[in-house]
């Protein structure tokens, strides 16, 4: 499963929806205060997200519950395919006809030079979304996550749930038939790779260009392990005082070239749906994956496939291989032009105290405090004690910048991916990020 991608595909599209929802505008450069939750709803409510098979069936749930306790709400609820969502959205924003859609604005940090906005912060700098800061049904979700998710200050959206993706999931029958244990530093993962080769056993899936970048970002997160150091990796980049061909930033290509050798050679070419179904049949003992898939992989492979999860440990110290990184799933936000914000203030009141509902289906590490989830959850909180943003939702990509600097570090360059070693692909990197840095 890819990532998700909330960015309007065009300049052109992004602005059209500007001007239509600044005209909605409290006119202080943020959002109008939603209104309360409390009294009789009624009329249509219509809410866009973009479509996954798991928290589909959540808000459908939802949805069902919400019109018998409010009879005189009809939900239209449109699941949109993702890579078409976000077209959807900016015609629905421009027409008026989305109450509640899918949203994350991110505060460009001072250091990243005006132009880097993401759509949503443009948006919500242009009053377009609803401000939710003080409703209080904010006040159920976790404090982590819930200061994850504001922009300068303000709430403008619902986080729905997360998900950890810079671990390794691995088949824990394959794990104590060849005497494996759990590694917990780079040295211990490598050693693992090598036994597992040796009894002609695939050590990792990869599925191509859909989980090589969440390899990377598993490296990332143990060579630097705080959120610190990822705030201070992403301002040196922009400042120029860090190189990403040497130090530990060409440690991560270098590691991540390892990690490739361990994968079967036809990876380049394989796709998700693929590297999911060999790892249920056994083809593979680990998969690079995300929790978004837990769900999908309990039912695919049934009492049969016992599996767990550990951080990637791409540190020699173990303490710093003990945080799995994640991001936000699906936050909701309400346009500052929506035709019901009453009900749409309601249905996310509902949906946060009615929030087992949806992810028993979702199946989404919980954002509500004290929520039951998927008990799969419960094996790797030590890992998630505390929520810990993952690098791609810290680095901002500089849109000046060329090919080889527009993912958070150049998986794509590095063979088979590409055509070259860690060394080359990092340089590449490194000049395609200079070059926009000068622009």
């Amino acid at each position: 499963m890819k990532l998700r991608v909330t960015r309007i595909s065009t300049i052109a599209a992004i602005a059209a929806v500007t001007a239509t929802l600044a005209a909605c505008s409290s006119g202080d450069g943020g959002g109008a205060a939603a209104p309360s939750v409390g009294g009789d709803v009624s009329g249509s409510l219509n809410i866009l997200v973009s479509s996954a098979t798991g928290s589909d069936a959540g808000f459908q749930a939802v949805n069902k519950a919400f019109q018998a306790a409010h009879p005189g709400v009809q939900v239209t609820f449109s699941p949109i395919p993702n890579e078409d969502y976000n077209q959807a959205r900016s015609s629905r924003l421009t027409a008026g006809s989305a109450d509640i859609v899918v949203a994350f604005p991110r505060e460009l940090p001072s250091y990243v030079p005006p132009g880097n906005e993401g759509d949503d912060a443009r948006l919500a700098d242009a009053g377009g979304f609803l401000d939710l800061t003080g409703q209080p049904f904010l006040s159920a979700f976790d404090k982590t996550v819930l200061d994850a998710t504001k922009y300068k200050g303000k709430s403008y959206s619902v986080p729905t749930g997360l998900s950890y993706y810079t671990g390794m999931m691995y088949n824990k029958k394959i794990f104590k038939d060849n005497g494996i244990n759990v590694p917990t530093t780079w040295a211990q993962f490598t050693a693992a790779c090598d036994a597992l080769k040796a009894k002609n056993v695939t050590p990792i899936g990869l599925a191509g260009k859909d989980t090589a970048g969440v390899a990377t970002l598993g490296i990332v997160q143990s060579v630097y392990p705080a959120k610190a150091d990822k705030d201070a990796l992403a301002k040196g980049l922009y400042d120029g005082s860090v190189k990403l061909n040497d130090g530990k930033q060409l440690e991560v290509l270098t590691k991540l070239q390892t990690l490739y050798g361990y994968a079967e050679p036809n990876f380049a070419g394989v796709n998700y749906t693929t590297m999911t179904a060999d790892f249920v049949n056994g083809k593979s003992a680990m998969i690079a994956d995300g929790t978004w898939d837990v769900t999908a992989l309990q039912k695919a492979g049934g009492s049969a496939l016992d599996f767990g999860y550990f951080p990637l440990p791409a540190s020699d110290n173990p303490a710093d291989n003990k945080a799995l990184g994640g991001k936000v799933e699906l936050s909701l936000a309400i346009p500052s032009n929506a035709k019901n914000p009453q009900a749409a203030v309601s249905w996310m009141d509902f949906f946060t105290k009615n929030y087992a509902m949806f992810d028993d289906q979702a199946g989404f590490a919980p954002s509500v405090t004290g929520a039951k989830s998927n008990d799969f959850y419960t094996s790797i909180a030590d890992a998630t004690a505390q929520f810990q943003p993952a690098w791609d939702t810290i680095w901002i990509v500089n849109t000046k910048a060329g090919p080889a600097a527009s993912v958070p570090f150049n998986w794509a360059g590095v063979s088979p991916m590409g055509s070259q070693d860690a060394a080359a692909a990092a340089g590449a990197a490194q000049n395609d990020w200079a070059a926009g840095l000068s622009k």
